[in-house]
């Protein structure tokens, strides 16, 4: 048993072109809802869920990009700080599809290499489809990335989307904790630091009688000081939040 109970937050982007089901699939497994209207995202918008993963309290922090041209410069903004990212085209938008690698390398230009998924939404309209099988599994291979087909109609695989992705990052992360011990004294990684020591203490199988729990987070808002645009970056906990600016 940990000394404390940690809930790790994740924060993951969703991303694709518009009208692919990105906010109808985040609807879905957050609220458990679907609805066929269509309502554009204007910039980005964001919901939460709280699961357990390997018995890992994690929070999902879901944040549904606009697909949009003009919406671009704000959408990027906010990949920062993104530890996981779900790539989505439909079944029946050709142009979404082509587009993936472009948004593959929007997301990699912001935040690295991170757990990342294809995912070929409304498989509930096959009979309408305008990509291939073949075409689809070669560009998840080509991009090395695990392939999902989802209908968020029928909710259909949305859950293992979210779950595969929160499994990939905590074994990224304690697979860095094992390789790296310092990363436990790193000042510049106070969520790897608290994650390290929740780790380390598992490991060594220590005990405690405490059930505080702490959240942990990272994430940015954009401000403007004396005319200039900022980041401010929150990183830590609700009971112990830090605050960096950022030059944006």
């Amino acid at each position: 048993m940990l000394e404390e109970d940690l809930e790790v937050a994740i924060k993951m982007v969703v991303v694709g072109n518009g009208a692919v089901g990105k906010s109808s699939m985040i609807q879905r497994y957050c609220k458990g809802i679907f609805t066929k209207d269509y309502k554009k995202t204007i910039g980005v918008d964001f919901l939460e869920r709280q699961i357990q993963v390997n018995d890992e309290d994690v929070r999902l922090m879901l944040w549904d990009t606009a697909g949009q041209e003009e919406f671009d410069a704000i959408t990027k903004a906010y990949y920062r700080g993104a530890q996981a990212c779900v790539l989505v085209f439909s079944t029946t938008d050709r142009e979404s599809f082509e587009a993936i690698s472009s948004w593959r390398e929007k997301v990699v230009a912001e935040v690295g290499d991170i757990p990342t998924v294809l995912v070929q939404n409304k498989i509930d309209l096959l009979d309408d489809s305008c990509i291939k099988n073949e075409e689809a599994e070669a560009l998840a291979k080509r991009l090395k990335l695990r392939f999902y087909r989802t209908s968020v109609k029928e909710d259909l695989n949305v859950n293992e989307v979210f779950k595969y992705l929160a499994e990939k990052y905590l074994q990224k992360l304690k697979q860095q904790i094992t390789e790296d011990p310092e990363v436990m004294h790193s000042s510049s990684n106070k969520i790897g630091r608290k994650m390290a020591n929740a780790h380390m203490r598992e490991m060594t199988s220590e005990t405690s009688s405490s059930s505080h729990s702490t959240v942990l987070f990272c994430f940015n808002i954009p401000v403007t000081v004396m005319g200039k645009r900022w980041w401010r970056t929150y990183l830590g906990s609700l009971s112990h939040m830090e605050e960096y600016f950022l030059s944006g």
